[in-house]
């Protein structure tokens, strides 16, 4: 499959720390970052794919004692990651790195957490990038994600002053995509989001929490 992620870090390198501004309140992600916190043995390496600027998600997962690695194919983002979360370790990556074989191998993790990194790839490989995660995941190990509830595919929109490609389903879709995986879907939740930006639109998240059950 060829990839294609043309412009798609660079939008992040030049919104930089504008998307926690944009952003500034991250209740879904807070509460699956506290759930992991309460589900995994103290000292267990998680994975923040998508780690963007590093907050909330992969700072509060140091905070609370877990190894933390992030990965993100921003340059930008990456750099902000490491300034917040100083005790974490980041890599600039594509997710298809990290396949089994891949050119990347950062071992197996307790737990992974993808929020709203799945939604900027196209559809034909988001089944392959949670097939990645479920890889990257010891047995029984947790994964939660996000996405916006939407029925598009690689579709082009405003962002925070740049333009993305984003992908989404709708939440029966979605479910089944995850479970097609090989992940055991043990709650979920949505939250209706209005951005502090103007062109960015109104969304509904989902929020799954998930093992691998296979």
């Amino acid at each position: 499959m060829r990839l294609d992620r043309t412009g798609q870090a660079e939008a992040f390198d030049a919104i930089g720390d504008r998307y926690d501004e944009a952003f500034p309140h991250k209740e879904g992600q807070v509460a699956s970052a506290e759930w992991l916190l309460t589900s995994l043995p103290a000292g267990a390496r998680v994975l923040d794919l998508g780690c963007g600027t590093g907050l909330p998600t992969a700072r509060r997962l140091a905070e609370g004692g877990c190894a933390v690695v992030g990965v993100d194919l921003s340059a930008g983002m990456i750099a902000l990651s490491r300034a917040h979360v100083p005790t974490g370790v980041f890599h600039r990556a594509d997710i298809a790195d990290l396949r089994p074989g891949g050119p990347l191998d950062l071992g197996r993790f307790e737990a992974v957490a993808a929020f709203f990194s799945l939604l900027m790839l196209p559809r034909a490989e988001i089944p392959l990038a949670l097939r990645t995660v479920h890889h990257l995941l010891v047995p029984d190990g947790l994964f939660t994600l996000s996405m916006v509830e939407a029925d598009v595919d690689d579709f082009s929109i405003p962002f925070i002053g740049s333009t993305i490609r984003v992908s989404g389903y709708l939440r029966d879709e979605l479910r089944a995509v995850v479970e097609g995986a090989g992940f055991e879907i043990l709650e979920e939740s949505s939250y209706t989001y209005a951005p502090a930006t103007a062109d960015v639109q109104p969304e509904v998240q989902i929020f799954l929490r998930c093992r691998r059950h296979t």
